[in-house]
């Protein structure tokens, strides 16, 4: 895993100063080499900063040229499949004379053959890549089909900047400061921002399973390519469902992930995984140490709290499965010591409270390798979260009244003269959100909101549209349509965004088996029953387990990975807190409505109501606003 950069600026000359800075400002991403490549002529640089993991010779150097001297690629991420890849072309007489063992040559190489969206459809893996072409004098970025690399990109005036991260791009003179301030509606909708989106104006995040055409006209509408579609995988899957047996998709399954980790544990650097002791860290360190003749590394974190502690589970299933492990149990002030760390990790408002453990497990594992597997995606992929029950459950209770009568109920619920304070003054914006919903796969998006437009907490700002807006494919279930749009958005944009900055923050690699899209698109083929059946989530998952871990062991309610924020809010960070959302501040600088953040911060202080997570939205946005890297 590394960092990459650069930037596209017709009829100016290569700053190398710029260069230095940009690449400089994510050093972190790629702590062992640094290098950039200048095109004077055609004004464009591209920039790499390099984590070895494969190949630690020179000969994976980058940034790098193919043979044929047409291509130069900056390669953010790994290709597990790059030996069959190398096979292929060996066999049909195409390779170059390999330079070495990276995976980086091997697309080079696939490009060079096959074209660009011929080469993706071969990948498997995780990446985010810059190619520029010199015989076109086109330039190409490229994302993973499930989104776990990221790739930044935007004109600014007259440049074309991309980057790994945003901190990269401000380093740019061309680089505009300016807040997009109609995305933060969906911010406080979500806590995180959507793709396309950033939170500067100008500046986007390429989609999952896209690619990008850039000729370097400024007037061309930037428009990426899907080569991946999660709405085809999914479309496929529904129409042509397996049929075999539960104990036949278990073993199916096993195969797939078999398949999956042991491509994911190659590697010439430590190697190692994140252990909580649930169902889908359990599986992958499970299926992992089946296949290893020495003891897996494994790491978790623990807290005092019992209701968020883990830790004692996790060192449970370690022990069953004999793996090396290591836990660290944090103190508050660990934990706390981590918060002013936040805006320089992240780059853009981002509020899942598990950010915090996420960063903690991240560098206790550092200490000790340099690639950890996670069990990440479980959730999203079988069916693992507790709201899709509840909201399965409360769409059923609505969808009983006759057609047309919940918009009709919905619209007098306006005319109760009802505070819209407290928790029926909340229920109420929810209950108006969810009776309005035109679809299920709306429904679920009001239902999981954090912060509604009916709040006022933005007000004058109205929210764009975006790729949770709308759907319009029929799907088998209403479960189904929550997995497609956790799938869709918030698993590429809150769960793999935390793991890549905070894991990147300490230059650790982390690589997600469960998001193979060969997995993904298998999911999709399943019933329901062998998802979320037979009284229990992650049916095919859990039971695959089970081959291997006591069921014992495993049973249990689902805890979550989250840290004490409402009671923290009250007590060691309050003093933080207030500065922060003090009115006077918040009125200044424009964004958001005051009073309704004193209402809910008196409320929580108060016990009246607990607005963590909704208070932690707003924290983050201020102290982002109060520390953002700007432009030098």
């Amino acid at each position: 895993m590394c960092g990459i950069s650069g930037f596209w600026q017709p009829s100016k000359i290569i700053d190398k100063e710029i260069v230095q800075k940009m690449s400089d400002a994510i050093f972190y991403r790629g702590p062992d080499d640094g290098d950039a490549w200048v095109d004077q002529q055609h004004c464009i640089a591209l920039m790499h900063r390099r984590l070895a993991i494969v190949d630690l010779s020179p000969a994976g150097h980058q940034p790098m040229m193919s043979e044929c001297g047409r291509y130069i690629i900056v390669f953010n991420g790994e290709i597990y499949n790059h030996l069959e890849i190398r096979k292929e072309l060996d066999e049909n007489n195409l390779s170059p004379v390999w330079r070495g063992h990276s995976d980086t040559e091997t697309l080079l190489a696939a490009i060079a053959n096959w074209g660009i969206e011929a080469a993706l459809q071969r990948l498997v893996g995780m990446f985010a890549f810059a190619l520029w072409d010199k015989q076109t004098a086109k330039l190409t970025l490229a994302r993973d089909r499930m989104g776990e690399k990221p790739l930044y990109f935007g004109w600014q005036n007259n440049a074309f900047l991309f980057a790994s991260e945003l901190k990269s791009l401000v380093h740019h003179p061309d680089f505009n400061n300016e807040v997009n301030r109609s995305v933060l509606p969906l911010y406080f909708r979500h806590s995180y921002i959507p793709a396309p989106y950033s939170i500067y104006k100008g500046i986007y995040k390429l989609q999952s399973g896209h690619y990008l055409v850039i000729d370097g006209n400024s007037d061309t509408p930037l428009k990426s390519v899907p080569y991946w579609s999660l709405k085809q995988a999914a479309q496929k899957g529904m129409a042509e469902p397996f049929n075999g047996t539960p104990c036949s998709a278990v073993e199916h399954l096993d195969s797939l992930l078999k398949t999956t980790i042991s491509q994911q544990m190659m590697a010439d650097v430590p190697i190692g995984a994140f252990l909580s002791g649930g169902v889908d860290s359990s599986t992958i360190v499970a299926l992992m140490q089946s296949m290893s003749a020495r003891p897996v590394k494994t790491f978790s974190i623990g807290f005092n709290e019992k209701q968020y502690n883990e830790a004692e589970h996790a060192k449970a299933v370690a022990n069953y499965l004999k793996t090396e492990h290591t836990e660290l149990y944090v103190t508050p002030k660990d934990s706390l010591d981590v918060i002013p760390l936040l805006p320089n990790i992240y780059d853009e408002p981002f509020a899942d409270v598990s950010q915090i453990p996420t960063y903690l497990v991240s560098k206790l594992a550092k200490e000790h390798v340099t690639v950890s597997l996670s069990g990440d995606a479980g959730d999203e992929i079988f069916g693992g979260y507790s709201r899709y029950t509840r909201a399965k459950n409360t769409y059923q209770k609505l969808t009983t009244f006759p057609k047309g009568i919940n918009k009709v109920v919905a619209g007098l619920s306006y005319l109760i003269p009802l505070s819209s304070n407290g928790r029926w003054g909340r229920k109420k914006h929810l209950g108006q959100s969810l009776l309005t919903a035109s679809t299920e796969f709306d429904f679920y998006r009001q239902f999981v909101s954090h912060w509604l437009e009916q709040d006022g907490l933005t007000p004058g700002i109205k929210e764009p549209q975006y790729i949770l807006n709308s759907q319009d494919l029929e799907f088998n279930s209403f479960e189904d349509s929550m997995l497609y749009a956790d799938t869709l958005s918030y698993l590429p944009d809150d769960i793999l965004v935390k793991v890549d900055r905070a894991a990147m923050a300490v230059s650790l690699e982390t690589r997600v088996p469960l998001l193979d899209h060969r997995i993904v698109e298998w999911a999709w083929t399943l019933p329901q029953s062998m998802k979320m059946g037979a009284g229990h989530d992650k049916w095919v998952l859990r039971n695959l387990l089970y081959k291997y871990v006591p069921r014992e062991l495993i049973e249990r309610p689902k805890m979550g990975f989250g840290v004490p924020i409402g009671e923290w809010l009250k007590g060691p960070l309050r003093d933080w807190a207030e500065d922060l959302l003090n009115p006077q501040l918040i009125e200044q600088d424009g964004y958001l409505n005051p009073i309704e953040v004193q209402r809910k911060w008196h409320e929580h202080l108060s016990g009246k109501e607990n607005w963590e997570y909704h208070l932690w939205d707003i924290l983050m946005l201020q102290s982002w606003l109060r520390n953002r890297t700007v432009p030098i």
